[in-house]
């Protein structure tokens, strides 16, 4: 019984140091602008209620970069925009192509990831708002410089998939990242991982579409999180839950960011969708993405219904 008690008290201290660790590393965290917190929505209180969290990845080239057309410390458009609804027992993912046509408030038609460089994560979240018809409770930001540490504090993540070769940000010889996966299963360190997430042109299979992107994002995060609730992830909980944090820019606090993430864990594997495209057009010089309303509004219904 006391070899039981130490273990006990061993496990409590192991998780409360986490927990402390991780509330410290949100407080010192870099927030979002005030602009984008005036345009969130007020939510409940998760895990207790649901909420909608828009995750946003930018397409910003590091210093340095020599990659054609590269624009350097400009105006980035979004990478990634994802949708996670959470709390009340609701769990659901829904990517939004970066190429899909909508009309960005106060610019006009364009392609949904160019609000982000027009209005910052302000402009995203009206933009999203306006043209799925749901309310955004908080906004995420990720934070390309830090991903790769976090996957490092987890001690890596295991991806199983098909071949990918692509060259990030121009790849190795233009100050980017080259990737080099074969068809199976890899344990991929964090700047692989990083990589991975941001692959879109797939010199494996150039007939991949955006759409193929979007499912290895959305499969590289159920990844994560199985790594995370692994017994190598307990073993790494407080590199992890001090990482996390110092990973994104949020407006929410420690307790509020731990609750999602609770939510997360709670509700199980969330239900994973992309806003299916019904048909492609040039608009602009460029290709686009195009929905109907009817399509729209069924995903929509599926992401809030789950």
């Amino acid at each position: 019984m006391r070899a039981l008690r130490w273990a006990l008290a061993a496990l409590a201290a192991w998780i409360g140091s986490s927990l402390v660790l991780f509330v410290i590393s949100s407080m010192t965290a870099q927030g979002v602008p005030a602009s984008a917190v005036a345009a969130l929505d007020g939510g409940g209180i998760p895990p207790f209620s649901a909420s909608n969290t828009l995750v946003l990845g930018s397409d910003a080239r590091p210093v340095g970069s020599k990659e054609p057309g590269a624009n350097v410390g400009g105006p980035s458009r979004s990478d990634v925009m994802m949708l996670l609804r959470t709390g009340g027992g609701h769990s659901a993912r829904l990517s939004i192509p970066r190429d899909t046509l909508v009309d960005i408030p106060g610019h006009g038609l364009a392609k949904i990831n160019a609000a982000y460089a027009l209005g910052g994560p302000s402009l995203a979240i009206r933009t999203v708002e306006d043209f799925l018809g749901i309310q955004v409770n908080h906004v995420l930001l990720v934070n390309f410089t830090n991903f790769p540490k976090l996957v490092n504090a987890m001690g890596g993540v295991t991806y199983t998939g098909s071949c990918v070769v692509s060259f990030i940000s121009g790849g190795f010889r233009n100050g980017g990242f080259t990737l080099r996966l074969q068809s199976g299963t890899h344990h991929l360190n964090g700047a692989q991982a990083l990589a991975l997430a941001r692959t879109r042109i797939n010199q494996c299979n150039p007939s991949e579409t955006d759409l193929t992107r979007e499912l290895r994002q959305q499969k590289l995060l159920l990844d994560m999180k199985s790594q995370m609730l692994s017994l190598s992830g307990f073993i790494r909980l407080p590199w992890i839950a001090w990482a996390l944090p110092q990973t994104i820019e949020t407006d929410m606090n420690g307790l509020t960011l731990a609750g999602v993430l609770a939510s997360l864990e709670l509700d199980g594997n969330a239900h994973t969708a992309i806003l299916e495209p019904t048909g492609a057009e040039q608009y602009g010089g460029q290709d686009v993405l195009t929905i109907t309303q009817t399509a729209k509004q069924a995903d929509v219904r599926r992401f809030l219904d789950s």
